[in-house]
């Protein structure tokens, strides 16, 4: 096999890896709606209360008063009021968002940023004011949803002044609830140990004793997640860097910049110089327009453009504009002037600023090629959620992009060995137009499910895919020709072979046209509910939906639990269900190896009992099935986002890592397995 045939076969295998998505893992959230309470007073008895909710970037908080099968709505909870009485209802200082939400998949409303709520109140006895009560809300981003989560507030007779009072109306008795015999009413201290907490909640406390460090000796990547995110970005930028080396708009750039430097430097290694501060250069340009975009827009507006309709919609017109100039129908180049004026720069310019702007020349001119390949970094780079995503991406992109400038200054005998400019790099071209066509329907799809117009479902997406790597396959063999094609003169093996796998990858799409789950593609291609013709079944439904009693039934038939905490609003636990439990395998091993209990964070079913409790240093109240095994999560787990799983023996150990959303079924099969002999190995001790 010749270096020219590696080159551009090595620049598809890259692009494919490139394109891999970031599993969405679960991990544990913080501080993403902190709510701080205040009270105005005046010389009269009317007051207000102020609710004001800062909200992370990313995030959003749900309104009140929402659809019962939504999302959790807000709501303003008084378990007591002495010495007052409610006006109204609690009202917000601006109008909510009010868009489909698509994964509730209806129209929903909702607040970002910041939001302050003020509830009205007549005091009837200053002297014996007092109001205690949570907000309960809800918060979700573009790819999780935390459970439901309440935040505890009080108010006193100290924070008013004016002795106004308003008579009690006759027939309306204030709210007082601190009289009820309730465990949480009647405590006697402010708030209760954690251990205290999982006694009333639990007849085996031993059961809810935190295991986040015997799941980090596991080395737990669930747990990890949010630190190796913006270095997980870098590595993916650093391929897709390399893939932009390999298009005819940036290789042929090398030989002529490397040369340039050795001819007009005497002193080689004032030429050596001149290519790394060349390379250098490119480093900074590409990192200071990550940092722009971070900048300017925001990592909020950032995450929301990544599953914006509207933005999808632009993102796919744009690629495919850029697929069909890549198959040579027309030039994409920024006006000319721009790098007229650049060179002139250069050119007039002396020492590092002269370099730069031969840098910064050769970024204008290889856009063509570089725009929709950083285009679909920064997409990635929006959803890491991370304020270092954007930069770090631009990082591993211009690393790789600005390494074979230096080292080629350093060793210039390789230059004869580089593969020269011609027909391997046009074809290059052709086959990044053929994935730039197959990634641009994902971003349609994006927008299909977010309206609902259900043109793309998934056997109308797997259609053109199939048609699109099926012409591919033609192309490498020869059958199909561009006008700008060179004249083959015979089938290369290692085009063959790529044209082999192009065509093999379109033949195994052929199933999903009847339902099969294709978890190759299950994460570009639309959900299996989309599908109106599936001859696959057979779903999972847990043996319980409590922890104690799933716990308790485990230890009598002898086998390993699986906990799922999911959420009846959690749109990757309904994916991870369709296309991974339905696997024989997991469907299998789920129903006669483990005994599966599923907890649903945002159950609404109250409690019989309000309890409160203290966890991370914060006091707050349990009023809701959903509330308590949310606590189970956080406080075990460390971990507070869905679908999370995890294996547990009869004592409530982990049996091994957790896992998190991932359609990987393999993946899922092996974790299934490591939990079932680590049990067998722990049961012959």
């Amino acid at each position: 096999m010749n270096l020219r045939n590696c080159k551009w076969m090595l620049a598809l295998a890259l692009l494919f890896l490139s394109m891999l998505p970031f599993g969405a893992s679960a991990q544990m959230f913080t501080d993403v709606i902190v709510w701080k309470t205040s009270l105005q007073d005046s010389d009269t008895p009317e007051k207000t209360l102020v609710f004001t909710a800062t909200i992370k970037p990313g995030w959003h908080l749900y309104d009140q008063n929402l659809p019962d099968d939504g999302p959790t709505s807000l709501e303003f909870l008084f378990d007591k009021i002495v010495g007052a009485k409610l006006v109204g209802k609690a009202q917000a200082n601006k109008a909510p968002i009010n868009k489909y939400d698509k994964q509730f998949e209806m129209d929903l409303r909702w607040f970002e940023s910041s939001v302050t709520f003020r509830q009205k109140i007549q005091v009837t006895d200053p002297a014996k004011f007092s109001i205690k009560g949570g907000v309960r809300f809800m918060a979700c981003n573009d790819e999780n949803c935390l459970p439901p989560e309440t935040t505890d507030f009080s108010f006193d007779a100290s924070m008013i002044k004016s002795k106004a009072a308003a008579p009690a109306t006759e027939g309306e008795a204030p709210l007082d609830v601190a009289d009820q015999d309730t465990a949480a009413s009647t405590t006697t201290a402010d708030s209760l140990s954690q251990t205290a907490a999982v006694g009333a909640l639990s007849s085996n406390a031993d059961l809810w004793t935190p295991v986040v460090s015997e799941l980090r000796a596991y080395g737990d990547s669930t747990l990890q997640q949010a630190e190796s995110a913006p270095w997980k970005i870098f590595i993916y930028g650093f391929l897709y860097g390399f893939v932009a080396l390999l298009t005819p708009c940036v290789w042929p750039m090398i030989p002529m910049t490397v040369s340039f430097f050795l001819k007009r430097n005497k002193d080689k290694k004032k030429a050596v110089r001149d290519a790394v501060t060349y390379g250098a250069s490119i480093i900074v340009i590409y990192v200071v327009l990550g940092l722009l975009i971070t900048g300017i827009f925001g990592v909020n507006s950032l995450n929301s453009l990544a599953t914006n309709a509207v933005f999808n919609i632009i993102f796919f017109l744009l690629l495919v504009v850029f697929a069909i100039s890549f198959f040579g129908a027309f030039e994409l180049v920024l006006p000319a002037s721009w790098t007229n004026k650049l060179d002139s720069k250069a050119d007039s310019t002396t020492g590092l600023l002269s370099i730069f702007f031969m840098a910064f020349t050769l970024a204008l001119v290889s856009f063509s090629c570089t725009g929709p390949i950083i285009g679909t970094l920064l997409v990635q780079a929006a959803t890491a959620g991370s304020k270092l995503a954007p930069a770090m991406g631009m990082l591993g992109f211009a690393t790789s992009l600005a390494l074979p400038f230096t080292l080629f200054a350093i060793f210039p005998s390789w230059l004869q060995g580089m593969p020269k400019s011609g027909g391997w790099l046009n074809m290059v071209k052709v086959v990044l137009g053929f994935l730039e066509l197959a990634l641009a329907l994902k971003f349609l799809s994006v927008a299909d499910l977010a309206y609902g117009w259900h043109i793309l479902d998934r056997e109308t997406f797997l259609s053109l895919w199939i048609i699109i790597f099926a012409l591919l396959g033609c192309y490498l063999l020869g059958w199909i020709r561009f006008s700008h094609d060179s004249e083959w003169p015979h089938l290369t093996v290692p085009r063959f072979m790529m044209a082999t796998v192009s065509l093999a990858f379109a033949v195994y799409m052929v199933p999903g046209l009847w339902g099969a789950p294709l978890k190759a593609v299950s994460a570009f291609a639309p959900p299996l509910h989309t599908q109106d013709f599936n001859l696959y079944s057979g779903e999972v439904h847990a043996h319980f939906t409590d922890y104690e009693a799933g716990m308790a039934f485990a230890r009598q038939e002898n086998k390993p639990v699986l906990v799922d905490f999911s959420g009846h609003g959690c749109v990757n636990c309904r994916k991870m269900e369709n296309a991974v439990w339905i696997d024989p395998t997991v469907k299998s091993m789920l129903e006669k190896d483990y005994v599966l209990i599923t907890l649903m964070v945002d159950e609404k079913k109250p409690l019989a009992e309000p309890l409160k409790i203290v966890f991370d240093g914060k006091e707050k109240t349990l009023r809701t099935v959903g509330d308590k095994w949310s606590y189970l999560q956080s406080s075990k787990f460390g971990a507070n986002a869905q679908p999370f799983y995890v294996a547990l023996d009869h004592e409530g150990k982990p049996l091994g890592a957790s896992y998190s959303y991932n359609e990987d079924v393999p993946l899922y099969i092996d974790f299934l397995k490591g939990g079932l002999n680590e049990f067998k190995k722990r049961k012959n001790k």
